[in-house]
């Protein structure tokens, strides 16, 4: 056993938020599980520097829950290692402030370990964290970051899942209203408490616009150096919008496709990748005149997408998304400032020259979604992969050589067979994760829902 943080936090970090903070009661300590759930404790203000000294023992089981929080035994975390305590360590810099809390509490990431201080390889954390040192033994250094759409829903639905009224005035709108400044008023009270928590956090969220559904947003996130922070900025800004939306009487929800007729929720990540002098390999000397490594990424990237959907969609939900017209892809294409297509070179400055990965949905893990991409991308780059021919027009017209799942449980059976996901995400969490999906599917499978009352009830 170790009393030194094999995660690199620092007490003295904890001193000093501490001396900064009088006013702060309590903290929330966060570990993120394969769902990209936020699973842990609120700890009292005199607990946090006895953790950051020593950790905090968790049972080993709390990697290995599925979507509501039950035991999936097939993961090989409950009883085959007798749900034993391991040890969560901070992750150093992420204890911050939490915006509008009564009492005002903190927040602090976490990350699991073995008793010994090895790093324990289901926790999401780490396979990204694997995937940033692989690339930087082979002098890559990857940035990026997280879009973040969702829809802002009313909590009461006894007249069915409807856009939430304006916070400011009660307005209701079922217009889709893409893109109206004015519509975004109505929610700016939301809106600037989102920010103001967002600030206190260090996260730079940005541009805001009103997304093409009703009640649906879309923020931004400030272009990360590092892919770690990129996806640190995501799990945290979705828990400050469901947190400040809840204060607002109103419901944040980040599930892919939650009304039938409208678009879904994407959650686009934009990556770039730099040599060790910071310059961006990705960007052309000659505008429009692609680099092999652009190209060999986005051919990696094609080439592993169709047996790494589960990642990018992981849930029952998740592929409702999927559907022509939608803004969803529903083939591995690429394409230039095209969104019809899954991996975009958006236009800009040369300078900027990044891929945008379009697949995956909100309810994603952004930390398996970041591992997967890099991953893909360092495939494409080893093996020279032509990415074929850039799709112009429209993308959901034609098929493509390289299809994608067609539903949840062939993602799952195509996830769980590939040796590429199992290298991408370590196989303790290709295991995990895997073992998780296939337990959730069981369960949705064996689920008597409405429509089968709708259709069956009265006529067979």
């Amino acid at each position: 056993m170790t009393d030194l943080s094999p995660s690199g936090s620092s007490v003295r970090e904890a001193e000093l938020f501490l001396e900064a903070h009088p006013e702060i009661e309590a903290f929330d300590i966060v570990l993120h599980d394969a769902n990209g759930i936020g699973r842990g404790k609120i700890i009292r203000r005199h607990e946090l520097l006895g953790l950051y000294k020593s950790g905090r023992h968790l049972p080993i089981s709390i990697l290995g829950l599925d979507i509501v929080g039950e035991d999936v035994h097939e993961t090989g975390l409950i009883w085959d290692q007798g749900d034993g305590d391991l040890r969560a360590w901070p992750i150093p810099g992420s204890l911050k402030p939490l915006h509008g809390t009564t009492p005002p509490r903190g927040e602090l990431l976490m990350s699991m370990y073995h008793l010994d201080g090895a790093e324990m390889t289901s926790d999401p954390r780490h396979a990204l964290a694997r995937q940033v040192k692989a690339m930087a033994a082979e002098g890559l250094y990857p940035a990026g970051a997280f879009e973040l759409e969702f829809f802002l829903l009313d909590p009461d639905r006894a007249q069915g899942v409807r856009p939430a009224a304006a916070v400011l005035d009660g307005r209701r709108s079922d217009w889709t209203e893409v893109y109206s400044v004015d519509h975004l008023h109505g929610m700016q009270p939301l809106f600037s408490d989102i920010y103001r928590a967002a600030e206190a956090m260090g996260i730079k969220a940005e541009t805001v616009i009103s997304e093409y559904a009703p009640g649906q947003y879309e923020l931004t996130l400030h272009y990360r150096t590092d892919v770690m922070e990129a996806a640190d900025d995501l799990v945290r800004l979705k828990r400050i919008v469901r947190m400040q939306a809840r204060r607002h009487g109103v419901v944040a929800c980040f599930m892919a496709k939650p009304i039938e007729k409208y678009a879904g929720s994407g959650m686009h990540f934009h990556v770039s990748l730099c040599d060790a002098e910071g310059r961006n390999i990705f960007a052309e000397a000659i505008e429009g005149e692609w680099t092999d490594t652009i190209r060999h990424a986005i051919g990696g990237l094609r080439e592993t997408m169709g047996e790494s959907m589960l990642v990018f969609a992981p849930h029952a939900n998740s592929w409702r998304r999927f559907a022509n017209q939608s803004y969803a892809p529903v083939s591995p294409s690429w394409g230039v400032n095209n969104r019809s297509v899954a991996l975009r070179i958006p236009a800009g400055d040369i300078k900027a020259r990044r891929v945008e990965h379009r697949p995956s949905g909100v309810d994603a893990n952004p930390y398996l979604v970041a591992a997967t991409i890099l991953a893909g991308i360092r495939h494409g780059l080893k093996n020279r992969i032509d990415p074929g021919p850039e799709t112009t027009g429209n993308g959901y017209e034609g098929g493509d050589d390289l299809p994608i799942p067609g539903d949840w449980r062939e993602a799952i059976a195509a996830a769980t067979a590939s040796a590429f996901l199992k290298d991408a995400l370590g196989e303790d969490m290709h295991r995990t994760f895997t073992a998780i999906k296939a337990a959730e599917y069981q369960r949705v499978a064996r689920w008597i829902a409405d429509v089968d009352y709708e259709l069956y009830l009265h006529t067979v």
